[in-house]
């Protein structure tokens, strides 16, 4: 860059005019050279050019290279644009004041409905009229305000929930019974399309298949040996091995890390590796097993008709019961209060605790042998089939019969879903039915037909999945509204790393439940009217005994207004009563005194018979 002189060329002819006027600043330029520097030949073009012309020793380039600015002119720029930002920051700072005068049509926080609110109540709210005193009537109402916060946090938290549930529906005319598997497939997008797959394994059926909690993880068991984990979302192999013996039953525990197989004799107990950790000889010739997560007790049942839960985080036995109802091979779970249900071939189904050495409940549900059982996940209804071709839906709170539907054979497995689908397996079919306990449906929501006998069907969690296990392999099926679309992260998050399991592994084995609480009533913290009344009876009924009474009204002291006036009290009368007692030690020493000296008066004389001398009146 070339800088040139405080001149501008032309200016020299205006400088005559400018005479006898205030001088001004001379303007500054700046040149710019725009070619590279010029050679010898360059030099000579230019001097032919301006042959014949006055050279000025203002104009450094006469061949026009230099481009020349005003430095003043941008100056006049800058300060222009300078005045352009503080009129735009001015401008914006009167329409945010202008927002702010603006009054919001819709005050304070959006309304939340009252059914949403309903929903996440838990009980009554405490009142404060039999509160003793006013610091117990603070901590009761601040208790109940952070109560009804978390309610309204709880309703608020809807609104982040980025998945709806959503059915199937037919156009007009065609019933969705109809659909088959191929249009579902066709019609969803590539990531649905991925869940529906077929594993053909013909040579160690009939096989059983169990999801995880988070519904990520899958085991598969056949009954020649057989067992696989697998990741079934990206279908990638966890373990596969061959125990060489028959499985009856297989079982996720509290992870997918461990898995529990109950073989011909013993059960055994996995890793995800395939790697054998356990033996449990104290269950054997187990036939069904359930995982009870919240307590961490393994139940079994055998074919002997014995019952027993084993503590898997000590691996103790918690408790063992002999039924005497023969060969125990239909068992469930009610995901409510941790109970087990029984099928048995009388027609009967029992609900058992690991507290009561005899059945909760016994209900008379066919008149045949029951062949499968499930209870719904909120422990409200349970659904039971039989050899009589009955499909029965009964309500747990009053044991009472709700549905009754007529089935063409009897169902070999039955499970419920998330949003109360029922699966119902007959034969080689699998139908589902929609919404069945709470009214009577006329036809399936869905059928399929698969090409060997139905042995297992669970519904996957968080997933419009539903798993068969058959005779020829597994089978994953697309129920569209089957599951729940959303899934809370900390109680079980499918997509949780390594340190993420850990850390909810600890925290499960924290908040464990002792197997003590596990009774058909799940209200914790009210009292047993009814028994306590029974109790009351028993000790009226016996004669020998003072009557109880069960009215009982507590009486409260009143305290005094002045602790002074009582306090002042209450020292007078401990130093009264110190008075009192040296009056009577006083009074006391004198009458022994008295006595002793009448009792010695005659042993002084030296007769002995003086006392016998007759005094003078």
């Amino acid at each position: 860059m070339d800088v040139l002189g405080a001149q501008k060329p032309g200016d020299e002819g205006n400088k005559n005019k400018n005479k006898g006027k205030t001088p001004t600043k001379p303007k500054r330029y700046f040149a710019v050279s725009t070619g590279a520097p010029s050679e010898q030949s360059n030099n000579e073009s230019l001097k032919q050019k301006h042959k014949g012309t006055k050279s000025k020793r203002h104009i450094a380039d006469p061949g026009g290279k230099v481009k020349v600015f005003d430095l003043s002119s941008s100056k006049k720029m800058f300060q222009q644009q300078k005045r352009e930002h503080y009129r735009m920051k001015a401008h914006h700072k009167e329409v945010e004041e202008d927002y702010r005068k603006k009054v919001d049509p819709f005050p304070g926080e959006a309304a939340i409905p009252a059914d949403r609110l309903k929903k996440y109540q838990r009980g009554k709210l405490t009142t404060t009229k039999w509160a003793r005193s006013k610091l117990a009537m603070g901590e009761i109402r601040k208790r109940e305000k952070k109560m009804k916060a978390a309610v309204k946090q709880a309703a608020r938290s809807e609104y982040l929930l980025t998945e709806e549930a959503g059915y199937l529906e037919g156009d007009d005319g065609t019933h969705t019974t109809n659909i088959s598997q191929g249009d579902i497939v066709e019609a969803v997008d590539i990531t649905s399309a991925q869940k529906h797959f077929e594993l053909r394994l013909n040579e160690f059926g009939p096989y059983r298949a169990q999801y995880t909690r988070n519904g990520r993880f899958m085991l598969m068991g056949g009954a020649k040996g057989h067992i696989a984990a697998i990741d079934w979302l990206t279908k990638k192999l966890l373990c596969e091995i061959n125990v060489m013996e028959t499985i009856h039953d297989i079982q996720w525990l509290h992870q997918e890390t461990m898995y529990a197989v109950a073989q011909k004799q013993w059960t055994y107990i996995y890793d995800n590796q395939g790697i054998e950790l356990h033996c449990l000889k104290m269950v054997d010739s187990a036939l069904r097993l359930e995982f009870l997560p919240f307590h961490f007790l393994l139940a079994s049942s055998s074919s002997k008709g014995y019952l027993s839960w084993i503590d898997v985080s000590i691996g103790e036995k918690v408790a063992g019961h002999a039924t005497g109802l023969g060969r125990l091979d239909v068992m469930c779970q009610n995901p409510n209060n941790a109970t087990l249900c029984l099928g048995h071939s009388g027609g009967t189904v029992t609900m058992w605790s690991p507290n009561v050495k005899e059945p909760l409940v016994k209900m008379l549900c066919h008149r045949h042998g029951v062949r499968s059982i499930a209870v719904d996940p909120q422990g409200k209804y349970i659904a039971t089939s039989g050899i009589d071709r009955k499909l029965k839906i009964w309500d747990i709170r009053n044991y009472k019969m709700l549905q009754s539907y007529q089935i063409g054979i009897g169902a070999s497995s039955l499970a419920f879903s998330q949003r109360d689908m029922l699966a119902v397996s007959k034969g080689n079919i699998v139908e589902v039915y929609k919404d069945c306990c709470r009214q009577t449906v006329t036809s399936p929501y869905m059928s399929h037909r698969l090409p060997g006998s139905v042995l297992n069907v669970q519904f996957c969690p968080y997933e419009d999945v539903l798993g068969v296990g058959h005779e020829r392999g597994f089978e994953s099926l697309l129920i569209p509204g089957a599951g729940e679309p959303n899934f809370d992260a900390l109680e079980a998050n499918p997509f949780q790393s390594k340190k993420q399991r850990r850390q909810a592994e600890v925290k499960m084995l924290l908040d464990k439940i002792p197997a003590d609480m596990i009774h058909l009533n799940d209200r914790i913290g009210e009292i047993d009217i009814k028994t306590f009344k029974q109790r009351i009876e028993l000790t009226n009924s016996i004669k020998t005994l003072k009557p109880e009474l069960m009215d009982y009204t507590p009486k409260y002291k009143m305290k005094g207004k002045n602790k002074g006036r009582k306090r002042e009290q209450r020292k007078k009368g401990v130093v009264e009563e110190d008075q009192r007692k040296a009056v009577r030690r006083e009074m006391k020493k004198k009458s022994d005194t008295a006595r002793g000296n009448q009792h010695n008066q005659h042993r002084d004389s030296g007769n002995v018979l003086n006392r016998f001398e007759r005094t003078q009146s």
